[in-house]
């Protein structure tokens, strides 16, 4: 019985140490950001559309006030801070555009891409405007473009990245799961939602595995926004928008501060 105790005592110590130096590293970890530069890349999703506050100055990248990046810097004054996510952007319009801030002084950057690539609004387009059987077919030809093509355009960015900013630590971002199921919802029929949210699970994963072959860290905003998707009651996401086209489908500012920026917060 004594010994037992002990062990248990031993056990409880060490598990404290442990808990203490990983808070210990973490602290270290947002330090080092704090006071290197951050560089915020990506695309919409980062940029900030559907969050309102758009800098005039960023043109039709519609880069918001609000964007988890903007919120993240303003809260942690990096020694310097980068906006260059665009709304639209593919990976080819990263490696083109956006990578410029990127130096040896870099410490942290952040990165949401992929979407545009796969097709996102053609999928949403012909999910809302066509039948249940066209939808399906969109999603499968989308997931086949990211088995096959994906992989290989984000491995170039990532390894530009990897190559301008050596000491950075990065930090990519995935997409939420658009709808909450097993509700009444108005709109798409149940079989486009569920495939939908298939659609956005399949492509997190690919980011998170490319993301972990380049050394980077995989941000899962799908746990943030459970409970805050599209037909939930609480939505954290612009429905079709007819007025503002381009914020359909979009965070909203709720969605950027509650959704993205915490779990941004948690491993940057």
């Amino acid at each position: 019985m004594r010994r037992s105790r002990f062990t248990a005592y031993v056990t409880s110590l060490l598990l404290a140490a442990a808990l203490a130096l990983t808070g210990a590293m973490t602290a270290q970890a947002s330090q080092l950001a704090a006071t290197g530069g951050y560089v915020a890349l990506g695309d919409s999703y980062s940029s900030g559309v559907g969050a309102g506050t758009y800098i005039s100055s960023s043109g039709s990248c519609d880069r918001s006030t609000k964007a988890y990046p903007y919120l993240w810097a303003a809260a942690h004054s990096p020694s310097t801070f980068d906006f260059t996510a665009c709304s639209g952007a593919r990976t080819g319009d990263v490696l083109a555009s956006q990578l410029g801030p990127l130096s040896s002084s870099t410490a942290l950057v952040s990165l949401s891409i992929g979407g545009n690539d796969a097709g996102f609004t053609d999928v949403m387009t012909t999910c809302v405007l066509q039948s249940d059987s066209s939808c399906l077919s969109r999603i499968a030809t989308a997931k086949a473009y990211v088995d096959s093509t994906l992989p290989g355009l984000l491995d170039k960015v990532y390894s530009a990245i990897s190559a301008k900013a050596p000491a950075a630590h990065v930090v990519v971002l995935g997409y939420p799961r658009f709808y909450k199921l097993g509700t009444t919802c108005v709109g798409l029929s149940a079989t486009k939602r569920t495939a939908i949210n298939g659609a956005a699970d399949y492509l997190d994963a690919a980011l998170a595995k490319r993301a972990a072959d380049h050394g980077f860290t995989f941000g899962d905003v799908r746990t943030t926004f459970t409970g805050h998707e599209l037909c939930s009651g609480s939505s954290w996401l612009h429905s079709l928008n007819l007025l503002n086209i381009t914020e359909s489908y979009h965070p909203t500012a709720a969605g950027q501060s509650g959704g993205y920026l915490p779990v941004f917060t948690s491993v940057a």
